[in-house]
Order: structure tokens, then sequence, then C-alpha cells
């Protein structure tokens, strides 16, 4: 099966490249009246060409110099470039500017051809080819060939096409994302089928049927139909021009510049960072905040350009820089892009994207500029490892890190994996939804904060062992995400660097000092309580015999709770611990006697009088068994909550004693 390519024509006004592409193909890429009026190629056309061993999409664009904001949408995703000039006309300026264009684009395979050979002899033809040839020089056209043509008298065309067919053979297999991606260059409604829209397919597959994200709306639309070279097709694919129906959307809302993508791997943003290289032929350097138009896939936009490691770009430097964008783009780590000046006169540089969602960064802060650097690497583990110390907090789902970090759909499980490993990364589960990956070190900024909270309040309450866990969270969640914040303390106690619960929360290295007078003091309290059983002393009336250690007695039962030696009721209510498994064992044994003879529940006053107290301790003691879950309240009665749970714990409890 033929492989599928992407040419785009390239060069002067007048110069004949829709002709040319006429004499290839057969097909006038020329559809506007306007275009066919005045003779002049105003917006970008499509053909296609069939060789042997390669299909080909031809994208030809606007020579003007007025429509080079057509030509760079035409531009996208195309595979290889065919240089038009003209043999009576020679190199002229948007010669040299699409040039220019196209390596900023990254473009490294082309063909030269030399239109209009019917109008010149041997010697200007000898002489073109040798402008040409100084123009090319240090490019990717350096070793093209240059072929003579005339597309009136068909002179040429057959070694075009095979010198076409050569390049294409030349052409490195593209990384496939895996994420499908579009971007919309041309949309219009078609008499019973509704909006439709082309582009250049720059990655991934798309079915008829499949639903993709509409950007930068970020609404969800189904594909009704695919063309592929003005027939039907089931789906399209990476290096394919495409025409997508899509099914309940109005084509007026549809235009250049939108994109369609997998669900969830593109977001919009105003700001991308970008590494950008000045155009070598400058008049003059760039300027820190120079006002721009940004050309990003088939997107135009104007914008401010803010240099980050220099005040001003120097012609042919690269340098570090962010674009503020007036509307929202969609890009991926490592989209070309191109820099054009407001009036749209001349072309100013051009790179590739680092960041395609960013926050404003500082210039000339030298840690984000070194992290920076490391974006513009070709390791995918170090890129991912940058794109996620950058996210922060808020880290990054699987998808966004595939579109940060330029990764393969098939690289991610691989590269997150090789992260957690080398203790760079964590995973942090997000409800039903994907799980987020975090950089270690925000996480370790996190886990120091808990330590040192922790620390604070062992040395303000040394009695106690761990302290409240809303409290210490609470602490930090107001600056950090509370659920992250949940997953890091859950982390710590697995790693037993921590000690505690949902409820308690201390440090694993910390233990409570009493003194010989506090230690004393601790076990006349629990006497107490043993002593008083039901009836539980107030906390209040040991203040006398604790004289100095008055002030810690909340600490005391505190510590006596934690221990488990006294269990809180209520607000200064304590239970000594063996008598309340006492009082749930003499609740439930009434309550199953009851329900086994059909007489309902006990009131507060039966409870009262089971457990022989008074109704000061009975009520509370009451509403603490309907909040650990033994019984219900109905009305003035108690149940078991479970009754049934309870019958069955009791005959197997009877079974296994008649063995």
């Amino acid at each position: 099966m033929p492989r599928e390519y992407i040419l785009g024509t390239a060069g002067h006004i007048d110069h004949g490249k829709t002709s040319l592409v006429k004499a290839l193909t057969g097909h006038d890429c020329d559809r506007l009246p306007e275009e066919k009026a005045r003779g002049i190629t105003i917006d970008i056309g499509f053909a296609h060409l069939d060789l042997e061993h390669a299909r080909i999409g031809i994208v030809d664009v606007p020579g003007h110099e007025r429509f080079i904001r057509n030509m760079l949408a035409g531009a996208t995703g195309i595979d290889l470039a065919l240089l038009i000039v003209a043999a009576d006309d020679s190199v002229m300026p948007q010669t040299r500017e699409h040039l220019e264009i196209l390596k900023l684009l990254g473009l490294r395979h082309g063909v030269i051809a030399l239109t209009k050979a019917d109008l010149a002899d041997d010697a200007l033809l000898e002489a073109v080819k040798t402008d040409i040839r100084q123009l090319v020089k240090g490019s990717f056209f350096e070793e093209a060939p240059i072929i003579a043509t005339s597309a009136h008298s068909g002179r040429g065309i057959p070694e075009l096409k095979e010198a076409i067919g050569a390049a294409c053979a030349r052409v490195e297999s593209v990384k496939d994302r895996g994420f499908f991606r579009m971007s919309i260059d041309r949309a219009f409604a078609l008499q019973g089928h509704g909006a439709v829209v082309t582009g250049s397919a720059t990655s991934g597959v798309l079915r008829v049927g499949d639903e993709v994200e509409w950007l930068p709306k970020g609404e969800m639309v189904r594909v009704r139909g695919l063309h592929h070279h003005d027939k039907p097709v089931s789906e399209v694919r990476l290096g394919m021009r495409a025409a997508i129906n899509l099914a309940g959307v109005k084509h007026e809302d549809l235009a250049r510049g939108q994109e369609l993508a997998s669900p969830g791997y593109l977001k919009p943003s105003r700001i991308v960072t970008v590494q950008l290289r000045a155009l070598s032929g400058l008049a003059k350097p760039l300027k820190h905040r120079l006002p721009i138009r940004l050309h990003l896939g088939t997107t135009e936009t104007m914008g401010s350009l803010s240099l980050l490691d220099v005040d001003a770009a120097q012609p042919g430097q690269m340098v570090l820089a962010q674009i503020f964008a007036e509307d929202p783009v969609m890009a991926v780590w490592g989209q070309p892009f191109v820099i054009r000046d407001v009036s749209a006169i001349a072309t100013l540089g051009g790179g590739i994207v680092l960041q395609p969602f960013a926050r404003k960064i500082r210039r000339r802060h030298f840690d984000l500029l070194i992290q920076l650097e490391k974006l513009a690497q070709p390791d995918p583990l170090s890129r991912a490892s940058t794109a996620l110390w950058f996210a922060g907090l808020e880290g990054l789902d699987p998808l966004s890190l595939a579109r940060d970090a330029g990764l393969a759909q098939g690289e991610v499980p691989t590269v997150i994996a090789q992260l957690e490993t080398q203790n760079i990364a964590v995973k942090i589960p997000v409800g039903s939804g994907p799980a987020r990956i975090l950089h270690k070190q925000p996480i370790e900024g996190i886990e120091e904060k808990i330590l040192v909270q922790l620390e604070r309040l062992h040395r303000e309450f040394p009695l106690m062992a761990t302290h409240d866990r809303n409290h210490v969270e609470s602490q930090l969640s107001w600056m950090e995400a509370p659920d992250l914040v949940r997953q890091v303390v859950d982390d710590l106690i697995k790693r037993k660097v921590l000690t505690g619960n949902r409820k308690r929360l201390g440090r694993a290295d910390f233990t409570p000092k009493l003194s010989n007078s506090q230690r004393k003091l601790k076990e006349k309290l629990i006497e107490a309580h043993k002593q008083a059983r039901f009836q539980p002393p107030d906390p209040a009336s040991f203040a006398a015999m604790a004289a100095g250690q008055a002030a810690h007695l909340k600490e005391l039962f505190s510590v006596c709770v934690m221990e488990e030696e006294l269990v809180k009721i209520a607000e200064n209510i304590y239970l000594y611990a063996e008598a309340e498994k006492e009082m749930r064992s003499l609740v439930r044994k009434s309550l199953l006697e009851r329900s086994k003879l059909g007489q309902g529940g006990l009131t507060v006053s039966e409870i009262r009088d089971i457990l022989g107290t008074s109704r000061k301790f009975a009520v509370p003691i009451c509403e603490y068994m309907d909040a650990v879950g033994l019984t219900r309240r109905d009305g003035d009665f108690r149940f078991l909550k479970e009754p049934a749970a309870e019958l069955a714990k009791e005959s197997a409890g009877a079974n296994a004693l008649g063995k």
C-alpha cells in the first residue's frame, strides 16, 4: 500500500505554482471566483498526486506577500516542499521569505521546480539555477534537484514527478503520537451533509462515528463522514489530507485556526513558552515586549513577545521566550511556530513550543531558565520530569503529560513507571478520573510542612503522642490542595514516618515524656474512672489533686484516650476502657433479648437502669452508642443498628461454644 505524504508549494507570486500543480495532477487549485478573475492565488488550494509508491496530498499556497498568513496555514503538517522559481524572474522576495518559513517549520526534504522554462534560453536557465543554488545553500534544499519545467508545453513534468517520488522515499517515518489531531484550514457547508472541515492529520487515527473535541470551544462533536482525496473512507490517519463531515455543528461556527483532537489531549492557552530563533536577515534585533503576529498550526493571532534570557534577540540568535496571545491557541511540545510583525510585512523568526500551556515566567530567573533548557532536550524522560516540575502541586494527568512532554500514546505508561521507579514522581488517585502525576519535589515540600507542623505541636503539648488530624491538615490545606494533603499524610503513615489514623496524627519519632508526678496523676485518673464505672468523675474535680500539674490535665486525659485506657464519650465525660466494653455488652444483650421476643427497643430510662447510672450520663452514653454505630434512635427508643448481624454473631458464638 503506498505511503501517504503531504507536499506544500512555496514561491513568489506569479511564478506558476498553481499552473504547475495543475500540470502534475490535472486539478486547478484556484477555486475562488476572485482567484480566477485576477489570475492569482489568494487562499490555499488542494490537489492530489498518485505515484507508484506514494499517495501525495498537495497544498498549493498563495505567493503574494499579503497572503503569507494563508501560506502559513497551508504549510501546517506538510512532509516535504516544492520550491518554485520562475525562469523569467529568478529569485524574488517571497521566494526568500517562503524558504525561511519552511526552514522555521522544520522541513527537511524538498524538490525545486524551475517553471516557465519555455520562456528562457539555456544561458538564462543556468543563471537562474546559479541564483537558486546560492539561495538554498545551507538549507535542506541544498542537495535538492532543480527540474526545469513548463506547465504550458509539459516539459519536465515526468522528471518532476520522478524527483518528487524520490524525495518522498527519503522522508523519514514521522513518529505518530497516537492522539488524533487536525488543525482546521477550511470550513464550509455541503448540501445534504452539513458542516465540513478540511485539514492535514498530524497524528493519530480518526474513524467514522468517533467523537472528537472541538477546540478552543471544548465541545464534543461526532464524525458523520470522512473523505480523503475526494473519496469516502472509513478512517484517516497521520499524513493524510482529510475532509470531515461533523454532526450537529453549524458551519458558520467553524473557522480556520480551530482544531479537532482526541478528547482531553489539547488545552487552549494564551501563554506558550518557546525556543525562538530570530531570523538571520533581520535589520534589527527583536526587543522584549515586541508586538507580534503568531502563526501556530492554522491559527493566526496577535500577541506580544516576552524574552526570558536576553533583553533583545540578535539576528540569528536562539533564545527562550514566552508569547502572550490575544486569542487562545492549541499546541503540543515540539510544535513549530512562526512570528511575523504586526503589519504582516515581514517574518521575524520561529522555533518550537516548549510549554503548550504555560504560566507567566519571571525574566532572568536562573533556576527556571535551567528547567526550560531541559524541556528542549531529546530525552523524553527528562522532558516529562521537567513538565511535572513546572506543573507543581496541580500535577498532570497522563494526556496532559503526553502533550507537555511530547510523548506518544504508547510511551506514557512506560515513562510514568520509570519516573515512579526512579522516585522522581508519584501517582495520586483522583476520584473516579485519571490519576494525577506529580513531581516528587513539591510533594516533599508538603511532607516537610506536615512534619514541621507536628514538631511544633509536640513541643507545645509534650504529653500528647498524636493530635487531631483535621487540625493538622487544615493548617496546610489553605495553601495546598486538601485532597493532596490527605494523600500525602496517608503515604507518610504507610511509610511509618507518621503514626496515626483517620482521626489522630503524630510523628513516629516522638515519644511523650511524663514526669513522675504526671505519671502518678495519670494513674489516679485511670483508677478513679475504673471505680466509677458508668458514673465517671468530672475532669475538673481532679484540679485540686493535680496541684502544679493542673495545666496539663487536658493533655493527660488525651494521653489516656490515645493509650486506650479511657474512652471519650462526650465533652468532659470519659469511661474506663473496660467499662465502655461492658456498657456495649450489656446494652447489646438487652436489645437482642427484646428483639427475639419482639418487644422493641429501649428508652433512655431503661438503659440508665441497666447500667445503674443517672440520666446525666445515660443521655450522652446513648448518643455515643448511636455515633459508634451500635444503636439507632427511633423516637424515644434505641434499637440495634444491625440486629440481623448481631443475631448471627450471637448464633456463631453459641455454635463455637457447643463444639
